[in-house]
């Protein structure tokens, strides 16, 4: 699936440096333009052949381009080299990068959270035009790295004097589908519009005119070089043979692939006629959405193998250019361009089209008073602060030479009126459910942010919050819960009950501190608990269930610097909880209250590229009188927290199980990815329980093991686990489609 999506979305891409050479070119030779066509991510080719080009010395004095031809022309225009180009491409994640999914790194970890609940994730503007639409996906990610890479021309240029290689690129105005060449403005948007899908990126709107991928009208601008001035013209394209009635499968890919390949003919035989060198690359095998590691590797070395079967004749060209073998052009900045550093100081601040509190709110945040310095990390961090925090649809921040440092420019574009979110998933144990959110701004003086949450399936929840974003690192909260639950209790592995109530949660948080990893809240809670029914087997426990209201103070601590939410091949993840459940505020049933104190810590160690070690250690501890038998302490399933709050995963136990007021266990995973996306996970796990703590190795050890397969997709993991353990002496099958909610 997620492989047919990305298809659909880059295949689009429309059938689809050097740095600059002498500062004056030599009159005694001729003008050498580099013309690269559209083609996704075939298009990465180019860079195999510009390494060719550079090898052999041949001087570049125009790069023209379309679509991803654009990309690459682009970024060899403003200095960097090929094998530079080979880095920033392998370095991408590009199933982000032609996402709209934020980089919530640096973001608290409840917006990380959501990015791995949901599969679907949409801003709504209502009661407004939202001018920022107009495909599935906005692009903003895309123009975020393009402003990046960009650093030090990210301001309005003229393509032929600012650039160290003049450049050109071609975007198509679908108002009167005319044919739009870039030769100024702002590069990183230039490239953009170039590129604009239809129906799949939103299109770049420019004063009057709403631009698309320039593929529909010159995928391939030989011309455009020759009005620019190149005399000796070496074009590269990506396309394949054309097709006939047998070449077209009836698959809706090949169709597709079909619809491109036609709709990009516009003045193609008439540029390759153009061309004094075509190179054109062999991608065979290969689409336009195909941006793997090892696609892209492919790719780049198919360019670069193409490029050396043309060496008699790039070395021809040489000669016809005016210079001789030994004539090496002149790299202004062989790696990058030289604004691109790791820090540029900052010679002021503009904030556009935002509030004067959104600008107060960003210059506490980051402390931009303060601040002499800015990288591209913080640049990025600024940037989704403004989407996440502030809820504007679009936003950037660019840098623009300004004397010996930059200036940054914050624009923000639409504000959203409520992001929307949808979440679906499969298993069985519960069948189907389906999990939608609402994050609403509320236009108040400080950022204050609610959510709606609403869960269907067997366990049914609705859940309201509200959190205030000061400018500092502390998130306020009000909640307020709504819990219908269904519950099969098990006991060795047979089912023993059937338990149904209804849970109404209050929680008061007014201490939520976020650092980065780091999250810490002090907070009170009220519970009431409303039992519907209990479905019981003539062996049931015999267990005395009561409607009852719980008040309870709570501190939580919860870290994460994990680098993926299922499947980390490094960093951390800790959290801790203690909480002190009373009825009264003071006491429980007129005796001292029930300290409940919860932790599990997990690391991953990472052996080679694909395989991984991950240790974890866990348990619960209540002291206290009586527990109630809603707190009590569950076992079983692969997460925790999953069916009920307090419980927590065994490895071979598959449905919820009741164990004694101490737990702890310890639980080792072997996970050994195959592939980009496919996991095998291995796990053991041992436990000991007792009544009391002084006892608690004092009993039989619990001992399990699980043998696991997942594909880790857009919509979340999907996968099968089997299991076995002393206590339930007795495999399951559990099968999980889906993020976990």
């Amino acid at each position: 699936m997620k492989k047919t999506v990305l298809f659909t979305l880059a295949a689009m891409l429309l059938c689809g440096t050097m740095g600059a050479q002498e500062e004056n070119v030599r009159p005694e030779r001729k003008k050498v333009g580099v013309v690269l066509s559209g083609g996704g991510a075939k298009g990465m080719a180019h860079i195999g052949v510009l390494k060719v080009l550079e090898r052999a010395g041949i001087p570049v004095d125009v790069v023209t381009g379309t679509s991803m031809g654009s990309i690459v022309g682009g970024l060899y225009a403003i200095g960097y080299n090929a094998n530079s180009l080979d880095s920033i491409v392998r370095e991408q994640d590009w199933s982000y990068v032609i996402s709209d999914r934020e980089d919530l790194r640096n973001q608290s970890l409840s917006d990380r959270e959501k990015q791995y609940t949901y599969a679907i994730t949409t801003g709504i503007a209502i009661g407004k035009k939202d001018t920022s639409g107009g495909g599935l996906i906005r692009g903003k990610n895309l123009a975020e790295l393009f402003n990046k890479l960009c650093i030090g021309y990210t301001d309005s240029l003229d393509f032929s004097r600012d650039l160290p290689i003049p450049f050109s690129c071609v975007a198509t105005n679908i108002i009167d589908n005319s044919e739009v060449d870039f030769h100024s403005g702002r590069l990183a948007q230039a490239m953009r519009a170039s590129m604009s899908i239809p129906g799949a990126f939103a299109p770049v709107r420019l004063d009057d005119m709403v631009l698309v991928d320039g593929g529909l009208r010159n995928n391939f601008p030989v011309d455009i070089a020759r009005e620019m001035g190149a005399e000796i013209i070496i074009g590269v394209t990506v396309q394949g043979d054309a097709k006939d009635a047998d070449d077209i499968g009836g698959g809706t890919m090949s169709i597709l692939s079909q619809i491109i390949d036609v709709n990009c003919k516009n003045k193609y035989e008439e540029n390759i006629a153009m061309t004094d060198l075509h190179i054109r690359v062999d991608t065979r095998g290969y689409n336009a959405a195909s941006f793997t590691p090892a696609a892209l590797d492919t790719l780049i070395r198919r360019g670069e193998e193409e490029g050396m079967l043309h060496w008699d004749e790039i070395k021809a060209i040489k000669r016809m250019i005016g210079v001789d073998d030994s004539f090496r052009p002149t790299m202004l900045h062989p790696l990058r361009p030289k604004a691109m550093t790791e820090q540029n100081r900052v010679t002021g601040y503009t904030f556009e089209n935002m509030t004067a509190q959104d600008e107060r709110f960003l210059k506490q945040k980051f402390h931009l008073t303060k601040r002499e310095y800015i990288d591209a990390s913080m640049e990025q961090e600024i940037t989704t602060s403004m989407r996440v925090d502030l809820f504007y649809q679009t936003a950037e921040c660019r840098l623009i030479p300004d004397g010996d440092g930059v200036r940054v420019v914050l624009s923000a574009g639409e504000r959203k009126a409520m992001q929307f979110h949808a979440g679906f998933r499969f298993d069985t144990e519960e069948y189907a459910a389906v999990q939608l959110g609402l994050d609403i701004p509320l236009r108040t003086a400080l950022p204050t942010n609610t959510e709606i949450t609403v869960r269907l399936g067997k366990r049914i929840m609705a859940k309201g919050e509200i959190t205030v974003h000061p400018r500092s690192f502390t998130r306020p909260k009000l909640s307020y819960l709504f819990r219908r639950n269904d519950i099969d209790v098990y006991v060795g592995g047979d089912r023993d009950y059937n338990i149904q109530y209804n849970q109404m949660q209050a929680e008061f948080t007014p201490f939520n501190f976020n650092v980065k990893n780091f999250n810490f809240q002090l907070g009170v809670r009220w519970d009431f608990i409303h039992y519907r029914n209990k479905l019981e087997s003539e062996t049931s426990q015999k267990i005395s269930l009561k409607n009852k209201h719980f008040y309870s103070y709570r501190a939580r601590l919860n870290y994460n610097s994990e680098d993926d939410w299922n499947f980390p091949t490094h960093g951390a993840r800790f959290k801790a909880e203690y909480a002190y459940l009373t009825d009264n505020f003071a006491k429980m049933n007129g005796k001292a209250g029930i300290s409940d104190v919860s932790a599990h810590w997990r690391k991953s160690f990472t052996l080679g590229s694909r395989f991984t070690i991950q240790p974890m250690l866990y348990g619960r501890l209540l002291l206290g009188p009586a527990v109630p038998q809603f707190y009590g302490n569950a076992i079983g399933g692969e997460w925790f927290d999953h069916y009920i709050d307090q419980q927590m995963p065994f490895a071979g136990v598959g449905n919820v199980e009741y164990v004694d007021k101490q737990f702890v266990a310890a639980q080792l995973q072997f996970q050994q990815r195959i592939g980009s996306n496919h996991y095998i996970l291995v796990r053991g796990a041992g436990g000991q329980q007792a009544s009391k703590l002084k006892e608690i190795f004092d009993h039989k050890t619990l001992i399990g093991g699980q043998l696991a397969y997942y594909f880790n997709t857009m919509f979340g993991p999907m996968g099968a686990s089997v299991g076995y353990s002393n206590r339930t002496k007795k495999a399951y099958f559990y099968l999980n489609l889906g993020f976990e909610f």
